[in-house]
């Protein structure tokens, strides 16, 4: 397998590393000269690529490749890897294609459980940029005969990226709305998935989320329990201050199945609740508040 990754950052990199054994060569995109520079030394034929225009190292880079992820999120003119290097994909034409997307294209289910059948109604302009994309990618692959898996995300954590930091830095916040549930995956679920997806040139639409979508106050307990501090303030939603983005994520309400991956995918979920994930993130990283 030969693998080009559009957009080597945090969940595309922990995927790189889980694929490496398998793959013959792996090259990728970053948005600066710097951070190329920097992959390269980590072994990664990495290249700059900003969005706002062909890159001809790009374009020579996907000539023998057999795989595709596509992980930058698409700005309001449309998916930039389509506008700019559309055109050399079609003329590789990989086996397969995966294209990370949010399970937030869904919308508000008023606490409902969504599966890939569901409808989508996204309320956020970032979540319609997501699904108006995700509809390009697939008419795009159904016209060149290239399977495309479809990966909506619930939210990302991991090591460096979970609640821990924030407590510490004393910036976290427990927000109250009551009936207000949240689904999480875990980093290494997310690279296992993608990894699966991209093995079987899967084709189709995958939801990547864990089985417990849980109260976001429960979750910084949780975590507060594990550091041994106490917790932040309750703070009614209709008093919070919160940001435009962070009162769209509150706005949207929903349980996500995630059956089809087990049963398509053959995935086990490594941290199938927030609990293993946050043990495994506090033994990892020696956590101490």
């Amino acid at each position: 397998m030969k693998l080009f990754v559009f957009g080597l950052g945090y969940s595309s990199l922990a995927t790189a590393a889980r694929m490496r054994p398998m793959l013959e060569r792996l090259a990728g995109t970053t948005r600066t000269p710097d951070r190329a520079k920097a992959l390269k030394t980590a072994g990664i034929d990495a290249m700059d690529f900003d969005g706002a225009g062909p890159n001809g190292a790009v374009s020579a880079g996907l000539g023998d490749i057999t795989h595709i992820l596509q992980s930058i999120a698409p700005p309001e003119a449309g998916d930039p890897v389509l506008a700019f290097h559309g055109l050399d994909i079609a003329r590789t034409k990989p086996a397969a294609i995966c294209y990370l997307s949010t399970v937030g294209v869904y919308g508000d289910h008023d606490g409902g459980w969504v599966d890939e059948e569901s409808p989508c109604h996204p309320a956020s302009g970032r979540s319609q940029q997501r699904l108006a994309a995700e509809a390009a990618w697939r008419a795009f692959c159904n016209s060149h005969g290239i399977a495309l898996s479809i990966l909506r995300l619930a939210g990302i954590y991991g090591p460096g990226r979970g609640p821990f930091q924030k407590l510490r830095a004393g910036t976290s916040r427990r927000i109250i709305k009551p009936g207000q549930v949240f689904n999480r995956i875990h980093v290494d679920d997310i690279a296992q998935i993608v990894s699966a997806a991209l093995s079987r040139n899967a084709d189709g639409i995958f939801n990547c989320a864990d089985d417990e979508p849980a109260p976001p106050q429960d979750v910084i307990a949780h975590a507060c329990e594990i550091l041994g501090m106490a917790q932040p303030p309750e703070e009614p939603i209709e008093e919070a201050d919160l940001s435009a983005m962070a009162r769209s994520f509150y706005g949207e309400n929903k349980r996500v199945k995630n059956d089809k991956i087990k049963a398509e995918l053959g995935i086990e979920l490594a941290y199938p609740t927030f609990r293993e994930g946050f043990a495994a993130i506090a033994k990892r990283e020696g956590t101490t508040p």
